[in-house]
């Protein structure tokens, strides 16, 4: 992994625990063979939708995911603004906390998801992002940030809704990691809207599980299980305002702006509260000077662990 490539403190022995009921392997097995089935009929039916409109493409990928969702034993449940319809294109941000941020922010916003340019030769998968309009972007060329911000641009002013995770890498969901910005300037040069969303996974008495967080070396496998197995699981999106067109001019200010909602994290009390590590002042991240690819759609490749005295906050 390239050293300017943001990374994240958590780990799945410290961050991936449920404070809640489990499942026992039977019913867990149920669901897992469920999911991963309406997966790859989602695959084979992906296809054809490319043939309907807007409208109904975008009621059948939101019955789709929340099913899939529901499937692997999740409820949904979304909390503040009601989600638009179409309209103008509109920049999607929200934090990254597991593989499950694709499928519940498809369930509520579908739109164009970007993605590390490894998941396009996905067997199955990268055939089904390809197909859903996926927006590719090579982390590892510094280089190729430029065209990857105008071809977001592109997409935005053509009406596209575009669905990014500006934090680069997942985190738990209990910290959150610095926006990179180079997103926020496709926002600006396209004169798009952007519509911060924050993602919780809580459990049954409310406070947030660490059961879906994708984290550090966690596979896909072990994170598979530990979901299908957690009881009583809520995926929880919370629209925030809308950041209307022109109301910054600079990249830095509108990460700032969007990410201040999304870090405030709401616990089962409903009292929000800052993480600790966000209570710090809010400076660029180095990417602003080094450009750093913006988004992924799963975790980092290697993150790298924090140091034993980095701040965290524990539920």
């Amino acid at each position: 992994m390239s050293a300017w490539l943001p990374t994240a403190p958590c780990t799945p022995r410290d961050c991936s625990t449920h404070q809640g009921p489990s499942v026992g392997v039977l019913i867990g097995s149920l669901r897992l063979l469920a999911g991963v089935g309406l997966v790859l009929a989602g695959a084979l039916v992906a296809p054809f939708l490319t043939l309907l409109g807007g409208a109904a493409r975008d009621w059948l990928t939101r019955r789709w995911a929340r099913m899939a969702l529901r499937l692997f034993g999740l409820r949904v449940r979304v909390v503040g603004e009601p989600p638009p319809g179409r309209g103008p294109g509109v920049l999607v941000v929200a934090n990254h906390v597991s593989w499950l941020d694709i499928p519940l922010l498809a369930a509520v916003f579908p739109g164009r998801m970007l993605a590390k340019s490894e998941i396009r030769s996905w067997p199955l998968l990268g055939a089904l992002a390809a197909l859903g309009g996926t927006l590719f972007v090579e982390r590892e060329r510094l280089r190729a940030l430029p065209t990857t911000v105008r071809t977001l641009s592109t997409a935005l002013t053509a009406g596209s809704r575009v669905i990014v995770f500006p934090e680069a890498c997942t985190w738990c969901g209990r910290e959150h990691g610095r926006f990179t910005t180079a997103v926020f300037q496709a926002a600006l040069d396209a004169n798009a809207a952007v519509r911060p969303v924050r993602i919780t996974y809580r459990a049954p008495d409310g406070e947030p599980s660490g059961a879906p967080a994708f984290v550090g070396d966690d596979t896909i496998t072990a994170s598979l299980w530990r979901v299908v197995t957690a009881g009583g699981l809520t995926a929880e999106i919370t629209v925030l305002p809308l950041i209307p067109a022109g109301r910054h001019t600079d990249r830095r200010e509108l990460a700032r702006d969007a990410r201040s909602g999304i870090a405030r994290t709401v616990t089962g009390d409903g009292v929000a509260r800052t993480a600790v590590a966000d209570r710090v002042p809010y400076t660029a991240v180095a990417s602003d000077n080094a450009n750093r690819p913006s988004s992924s759609v799963h975790q980092c490749v290697n993150s790298i662990p924090a140091p034993a005295s980095s701040a965290r906050t524990r539920s």
